[in-house]
């Protein structure tokens, strides 16, 4: 089918990204693009012919129909609306042959009015650089907006101007933002349902979840994808240079006969701010507490990559974490930040306590946790991202986020099972880690952090 190009605002469509045509056993056509598919009746030449030219595109659809013979036209017609309410086709937008933007459909479109008074972007609305250029997105939208020329930007970022295009362009645009959930009334109240959301948190969320844009073979998941282009990074990382420092290791077989069970533990395991300074913890506490908690057990080569084993479990055994206790008070160790070694179960020096961002690191986690005086311990948890992100994309670095919560977890079960004062800290100073450690914040940056020390209060009750 050869077509030609018409001129004007007049949309050119094409068939979206990603879509693959298969004949079913009984002769149907069916269109597929992972989690969508669509029948289109009997595979009939004329159809398949109409396909082919869309795969080509963008074409007009008058262009298309003035290609096909008479009587094709009301079944292609017919076709093609079915096509564009399916969201299968992208439209390209240009103005007098000036091609301005392209509306790249995920889900089935739907309309919505351009809304009224003054006009601004969806704060939701997020413009970012891809491959094929900038590109408009937004959470929950049912399509992108791919940028052709620097006036589309200028009208998005003005809503209510032109922007230089002509009239026609420009309320093209309006109505497709409108469309798109991208283009909102001005200063106008939001329900508590959307102000509760932040752009990126919930960019984040669809993001990494499966939906519309994201799906098993297209960038989501345990891709694999820098297999062959990269070396996967190693399951221990590049020691602290001085000498490592032994922990004590507990007998596991005494604890599994006189530990609390695990209902106790959960039952009694509360967050404790307040620490027994005059009675701190201990070297071989801490040590006890690494060991049950944190440490490698296993190391296993599979294909090039070195996958582990540790107390809490980890997605796909990478083991990303890594755990830096930042002494304040302990008995029998010397106040300040250390790298755990969690292969030889050591500690390595990492910052002399004075080193100002070790300081920080307190001092952020005793205002966060709104205690009286900093923490016995702190652990700096981080992530050597690239153990994550060499197999999995897009859900990544979710993924790194909910070990930290495993992680947490299980540092509350033995804190509590030890009789120790264990609290979660929700937030720290990534930047300041960076400082102490010397780490590039690319390879490996901090994700989470926790505290623990001695208790004040009278033993559990299952100790009595």
């Amino acid at each position: 089918m050869s077509v030609s190009v018409a001129s004007g605002v007049a949309p050119r469509w094409t068939l979206r990204p990603g879509v693959y045509r298969a004949t079913t056993p009984s002769g149907d056509l069916m269109l597929a693009a992972w989690p969508h598919s669509q029948l289109l009746g009997r595979a009939e030449p004329a159809v398949l012919a109409l396909l082919g030219a869309l795969a080509e595109g963008p074409v007009t659809l008058s262009a298309l129909l003035d290609a096909t013979e008479p009587g094709d036209r009301a079944v292609l017609s017919a076709t093609v609306d079915r096509l564009r309410a399916g969201g299968w086709l992208s439209k390209v937008v240009a103005d007098s042959g000036r091609e301005l933007y392209t509306v790249i459909p995920v889900a089935t479109p739907v309309e919505a009015p351009v809304p009224a008074g003054d006009l601004a972007l969806s704060r939701f609305a997020v413009l970012r650089t891809t491959a094929d250029g900038l590109v408009l997105e937004a959470p929950g939208s049912w399509c992108d907006i791919r940028l052709h020329d620097p006036a589309v930007a200028a009208l998005i970022a003005d809503p209510s101007g032109d922007a230089g295009l002509s009239a026609g362009a420009a309320g093209q645009l309006r109505a497709d933002l409108a469309a798109a959930g991208m283009l909102v009334t001005k200063d106008a109240p939001e329900p508590f349902e959307h102000r509760q959301w932040s752009g990126h948190e919930l960019w984040f969320h669809e993001r990494s979840r499966l939906g519309n844009r994201g799906w098993f073979g297209a960038s989501f998941g345990g891709t694999f994808w820098a297999r062959g282009a990269h070396e996967p990074p190693p399951a221990r990382p590049e020691c602290y240079p001085g000498a490592a420092i032994d922990l004590a290791r507990p007998d596991l077989a005494a604890l599994c006969r006189t530990d609390p069970t695990l209902t106790t533990v959960l039952e009694e395991r509360e967050s404790i701010r307040d620490h027994d300074d005059d009675n701190p913890i201990t070297i071989d506490q801490l040590g006890e507490f690494l060991y049950r908690c944190a440490r490698v057990r296993m190391i296993r080569l599979i294909e090039g990559f070195e996958y582990a084993s540790k107390p809490y479990p980890g997605g796909g055994s990478a083991y990303e974490l890594e755990v830096y206790p930042i002494v304040r008070l302990a008995a029998g160790l010397t106040a300040g930040m250390y790298h755990y070694d969690a292969h030889d179960h050591q500690l390595r020096l990492v910052q002399h306590a004075a080193h100002s961002s070790v300081r920080r690191l307190l001092k952020v986690a005793t205002e966060s946790s709104v205690t009286k005086s900093p923490p016995q311990v702190l652990f700096a948890i981080s992530a050597r991202v690239g153990r994550i992100l060499w197999k999995y994309e897009a859900m990544g670095y979710a993924l790194i986020l909910k070990h930290v919560g495993v992680l947490q977890q299980t540092m509350y079960t033995v804190a509590t099972a030890m009789n120790l004062a264990p609290c979660a800290i929700g937030s720290g100073d990534d930047l300041a880690f960076i400082s102490a450690t010397g780490r590039d914040r690319f390879t490996e940056c901090s994700v989470g952090e926790f505290m623990v020390g001695s208790r004040r209060e009278e033993p559990l009750a299952w100790q009595l």
